[in-house]
């Protein structure tokens, strides 16, 4: 038995050498897998958001400089296009919350194949073009348009209303384009919710009511704010539909980029706005993702 041990022993730093040996070979093999990817990871992103952080510190005169920062803390027109920025997302969030949950509930409740069936309705919106989409609500909601002539012709209103041009159609085309970016992730998590809980919250006793803010809604709350950050986040850089929509009165940061290069041709200066909204940005996924547990509503881990 002792020359048994003894050579056991011997043995394990042999083995741990070894094992540890294969590891880094396993890393290092995994790690040139992921060469290509990385390499166009560089490419595509990093040397791309390098470069908008070095433009943004250039000045005018080709110097390094912080004027670009500066003007945007000394005239407040840069205050208002990121408010308005973040007054348009968060709208466009709650709207869509308003109308995609009660869908998602709809869909989760129906069979596999009738869901499967209406779930095509959500996603139809994915395979039109975007700018077909919007000024597709442009035709439906200007004074002159279907929506208006068949309102005044049913006696609901007697004058055209102004529905585009300002926030009100901004918020109807944003909340149409960005619903299926909340629906798709809060049926995931609806699907995945036992019926049987709820029967047995119905046997102890408690009304239908009761049973779903109890238990439904905590358990589908995860969906929810997957899809609320997915959609938040799209919505922060949005700009064909607030440029269309809004017809130049609801000037978000994106609209404001565009306007600069078109204009001023500043470089500098449209970098500067990216850099700030791409920052507050990572703020935003960085605070969520401390505070709401992200890799639970995303990635469905314990």
């Amino acid at each position: 038995m002792s020359s048994g041990t003894a050579q056991d022993v011997d043995r394990n730093p042999m083995n741990e050498r070894l094992l540890r040996a294969q590891d880094v070979s396993e890393q290092r093999m995994l790690l040139s897998l992921a060469t290509p990817a990385l390499l166009m990871i560089v490419a595509i992103v990093l040397i791309p958001v390098g470069w908008l952080f070095y433009l943004s510190f250039i000045g005018n005169d080709g110097q390094l400089s912080l004027e670009h920062y500066q003007k945007m803390v000394e005239y407040k027109s840069y205050a208002r296009v990121f408010v308005t920025t973040f007054q348009v997302s968060i709208l466009t969030t709650l709207l869509c919350i308003l109308i995609g949950y009660p869908l998602a509930y709809f869909l989760a409740m129906l069979p596999q194949r009738m869901a499967g069936f209406f779930m095509l309705a959500v996603l139809l919106p994915f395979w039109t073009s975007l700018l077909v989409r919007t000024y597709a609500w442009l035709v439906l909601l200007q004074k002159n348009g279907i929506l208006n002539d068949f309102a005044i012709s049913a006696g609901i209103w007697e004058t055209p209303v102004k529905l585009v041009h300002n926030m009100t159609g901004t918020l109807i085309g944003m909340a149409h384009i960005m619903l299926p970016f909340l629906v798709l992730p809060l049926y995931g998590a609806m699907r995945k919710i036992e019926r049987d809980m709820m029967h047995a919250a119905a046997n102890l006793g408690a009304t239908p009511i009761q049973a779903f803010w109890k238990i439904y809604f905590p358990l589908s709350l995860s969906g929810m704010v997957a899809g609320s950050l997915i959609v938040f986040v799209l919505c922060l850089g949005f700009y064909v539909t607030p440029a269309v929509l809004g017809g130049g009165r609801v000037v978000m940061v994106a609209t404001q980029i565009t306007a600069i290069l078109e204009n001023q041709f500043n470089w500098g200066a449209a970098s500067a706005l990216g850099v700030v909204l791409l920052v507050a940005t990572i703020v935003i996924l960085y605070l969520a993702g401390r505070f709401l547990k992200l890799d639970v509503a995303l990635f469905g881990k314990s």
